[in-house]
């Protein structure tokens, strides 16, 4: 009797046929030995099938034909993909296979294409369905997958989960795509002056249109305020600084018209009448606080932090970034990309050692090798199962990305900008087992008459994590020996106080990076506080599928995204579709209702609520919004 497990795609399958020593010759479209039989599908194997396939008539889009919800659901293979899909089922229907391994895929659209193909397929229905979970392609990690492979149906809530999203994603995007176009493309057509528009909405796509298009016309409409600020330069014996004021409750300018913000003034003349109210007057340090502070590494990259890191650095798309990061993981240096968390579980952590010492023993880099070997010479702890970097609770499907120690028979064979990738997920590894920064920090408050002035300074004075990972600034700055020697009560003399001009400035446009972090904490843009709350730590789109987003969106030129700085700017035809969604559907543009739709499918996988009522609940709100729309019309 035979075994058969599935991949995704050709590449997996091999990583899978080493670590189970299937030394068979490789057929059209498949692997077999003795015991085991390995294929895999390319991707998407079968579809879900155009409104046409269920009725010839619905070829055309008309308002009296929609909305278009199937009772049942019609599928179909992709025709490019038709022979393999032909091997893949001839092998699932075979009477010697007793045991079938999903190894697609460990997320949720993984699931989503291999249930997709036994739904089509019909299995041998005598063969036991198993499926694999892991997080590298290490041969370790696929053994262990393949031998704590759980019963298929643990997993029956996540592909329930993954069929109601695209179930979603295609109502909301045929129906009313369909609806706007009927109804306002002619119009649109005319304006760009293109002979026929098509309008394109998608549940998260539209919403981070709306994001881009918004945060656009605020910038647009900003208009820049100068302001004056009052700066002091205090001179001692040790030496001079600078402190700048800020208005308090005893300050004669307190609650004053005269004040822009609580540290200007609106008027250059004020601000001028202001510092001759104070000449000539003695000044006291009334606080002065010095303090040490210790600053640990951030957390490990996720998908969404790793893309947002590789736009600022190289100025590359985030579907480059997870590209580059896929082809790490296949081959075997870094673990499972598609992840949300930031953080390790406690069975990694406890076994970190061994990713320590692979890449100890593996990676021929000389900054890396010299990190590894202060840890060692130190005796940095890697114990790190009590800290921030380890917590169960912050992960569902898979924990941050690091580095196997494994894999470095493929590191040469990268690209460049690879191994750099590669480089930057090691040393955010490494840094979490070095000592904090340590700052030593001095505030000061000088009063001149009841008014306030206000120094800080921060100075680094061991480097810790930062010698891995260096800000941009150095460090190591000195200190401000005047600030230093400071002492509480002290009468400063010699005081030179002057105007400094500043000006409001607009937010900042979108990257390509920050648009994925701000697609991953949209919940903070929901004005409901309870709703804002309960998606905390649920974006909009998921880790798996922001980049496609972004990507479409500059596809279909809905935005422009410059290749050299990676901004995003909405194009005229964005602005247009933009407006017509604001005027006819306003909610597809906020991110509370695309982030509560995703938070359903969530619930969906956890078991938390049945399927078929999130399809109730779909199915009403694209009937009550068709109502609504058609009447206005």
């Amino acid at each position: 009797m035979k075994k058969l497990l599935i991949t995704e795609k050709p590449s997996v399958a091999m990583e899978f046929a080493k670590a189970l020593k299937v030394n068979a010759n490789r057929k059209n479209g498949y692997l077999e030995s003795e015991d085991w039989i390995i294929t895999w599908c390319v991707g998407h194997l079968v579809t879900m099938s155009y409104p046409e396939k269920y009725d010839e008539k619905l070829k055309f889009w008309r308002l009296d034909t929609l909305p278009f919800i199937p009772e049942e659901w019609k599928y179909e293979i992709i025709p490019a993909v038709q022979n393999q899909f032909d091997i893949v089922k001839t092998l699932l229907q075979r009477e010697d296979v007793r045991e079938i391994y999903n190894a697609g895929d460990s997320g949720r659209e993984g699931e989503y294409i291999q249930r997709l193909v036994f739904m089509m397929a019909k299995p041998n229905p005598n063969a036991k369905m198993k499926r694999v979970w892991i997080d590298s392609q290490t041969e370790e990690e696929i053994l262990r997958g393949i031998k704590e492979a759980k019963d298929l149906s643990e997993y029956d809530s996540l592909s329930a989960s993954a069929y109601l999203r695209a179930k979603e994603d295609y109502l909301i995007g045929i129906n009313f795509s369909r609806m706007l176009s009927i109804i306002y493309g002619k119009r649109i057509a005319k304006e760009i002056g293109e002979e026929k528009v098509s309008i394109s909405v998608g549940r998260v796509m539209t919403c981070v249109l709306g994001m881009v298009v918004s945060r656009e016309r605020e910038i647009r409409n900003f208009v820049k305020t100068k302001y004056y600020k009052i700066s002091g330069k205090f001179i001692t014996e040790s030496g001079e600084f600078l402190a700048d004021w800020k208005v308090n409750e005893k300050s004669k300018k307190f609650e004053s018209p005269e004040l822009y913000n609580e540290t200007g003034f609106k008027n250059k003349q004020k601000a001028e009448d202001f510092i001759k109210s104070l000449e000539g007057k003695n000044a006291t340090v009334t606080e002065l606080k010095k303090t040490k502070q210790k600053e640990n590494a951030p957390l490990l990259f996720n998908l969404a932090e790793i893309q947002n890191e590789c736009t600022k650095r190289f100025k590359i798309k985030p579907d480059e970034t997870l590209e580059a990061i896929q082809t790490l993981y296949e081959k075997k240096l870094v673990t499972y990309p598609r992840t949300d968390a930031r953080v390790l579980s406690t069975a990694v952590a406890k076994e970190i050692s061994k990713n320590l010492n692979g890449l100890a023993r593996g990676f021929k880099d000389e900054e890396i090798q010299g990190y590894i070997s202060k840890m060692i010479q130190e005796k940095y702890s890697t114990n790190i199962v009590k800290t921030k970097y380890v917590n169960d609770s912050k992960i569902t499907d898979h924990y941050a990305i690091i580095p196997t120690g494994q894999g470095f028979e493929n590191y040469d064979k990268l690209t460049d900008l690879n191994k750099e990738i590669y480089k930057l997920i090691v040393k955010r590894f490494l840094s979490i087992f070095y000592p904090p920064a340590e700052f030593n920090k001095v505030a000061v408050t000088v009063n001149i008459e009841n008014e306030t002035f206000y120094a800080n300074e921060k100075v680094c004075v061991k480097s810790g994590y930062l010698e891995i990972l260096k800000p941009a600034k150095d460090s190591n700055e000195e200190s401000n020996e005047a600030l230093k020697n400071l002492k509480k009560g002290q009468e400063l003399t010699s005081i030179e106080l002057s105007i400094k001009e500043a000006e409001t400035t607009p937010p900042s446009r979108y990257n390509s990076g920050s648009m994925i972090l701000a697609m991953e904490n949209a919940g903070k843009l929901i004005e409901d506080e309870a709703l804002r709350e309960q998606i905390k730590g649920d974006g909009i789109g998921t880790s798996a599928t922001r980049a496609e987003i972004i990507k479409k969106l500059e596809r279909i030129k809905y935005i422009e995204i410059n290749n050299k700085t990676q901004i995003i700017t909405p194009t005229k035809k964005g602005e247009i579709i933009y407006d017509v969604v604001k005027n006819s559907m306003p909610d597809m543009l906020n991110p509370k209702l695309t982030a509560s739709w995703e938070k359903g499918l969530e619930m969906v996988a956890k078991k938390e609520i049945q399927a078929n009522v999130f399809m109730q609940k779909l199915e009403k709100y694209i009937r009550n919004k068709f109502d609504k729309l058609v009447i206005k019309y």
